[in-house]
């Protein structure tokens, strides 16, 4: 029952480290939505019906909550921006299973491992009206060679923490840009951004989850578990 979850549980975790801010209209919780498109290889395509369409991202400070479903599964991600820890739930309501991850900062960074690196952020001076929010084109590079494009906003500031480190040239928050995870490619398109009230956030186990470890996780969507 797991192979139909595939990797695609994985690829998906740390989706939400890419957001990035630096703006001025201010806003410490709400909801984040992306669209999502993929580039993937030939071997990739057996997952292509099991990966979202869209994202949605709960924020409130430092903590933030990515909820997807994954094929027969509804998985939610619990990540700590400054901590960059997270705890992967992952329920599947037609076996009645329910299991947590926690998930250290040592794991969180593993899953960017082989991902290429950017670097040579350059704005370029183009401006678009990307949804609701003006937006600036930059133009970066990865460190295997390729050339990428990104739209970025300064209409919006998230909470301290969003912006990864390798961004730091870049100001606002994407809007359009492109992300590796687990070596899956995808286009995220920012859809909106909602200053609301959002119910407190935790990384801890709630009841009722088995706790596993990401090995043991990986095993079962290998089928090699139950």
């Amino acid at each position: 029952m797991f192979k139909s979850i595939k990797t695609g549980v994985l690829a998906l975790i740390l989706i939400s480290t890419a957001i990035i801010v630096k703006a001025q209209q201010k806003i410490s919780e709400g909801v984040i939505t992306y669209g999502m498109e993929y580039n993937l290889t030939a071997d990739q395509q057996q997952m292509a019906n099991f990966l979202p369409k869209e994202t949605v991202i709960k924020f409130k400070d430092n903590l933030s909550r990515i909820e997807m479903e994954q094929g027969p599964a509804i998985i939610k991600i619990i990540s700590d921006k400054t901590s960059k820890t997270g705890l992967l739930l992952v329920d599947i309501p037609i076996v009645q299973k329910q299991y947590a991850v926690k998930m250290s900062k040592e794991e969180m960074e593993k899953g960017k491992e082989g991902s290429p690196k950017f670097s040579d952020f350059k704005a370029t001076g183009e401006k678009q009206k990307i949804g609701n929010y003006n937006a600036e084109k930059y133009t970066h590079k990865d460190d295997k060679g390729g050339d990428y494009e990104l739209w970025a906003s300064t209409d919006i500031e998230l909470p301290e923490g969003y912006k990864e480190a390798e961004y730091k040239d870049v100001k606002g928050t994407l809007v359009k840009f492109t992300m590796f995870q687990n070596g899956i490619r995808s286009v995220l398109t920012l859809k909106s951004i909602k200053a609301e009230q959002v119910p407190p956030l935790s990384l801890d186990i709630p009841r009722g989850y088995e706790l596993k470890t990401m090995a043991e996780m990986k095993a079962m969507q290998s089928g090699g578990g139950r």
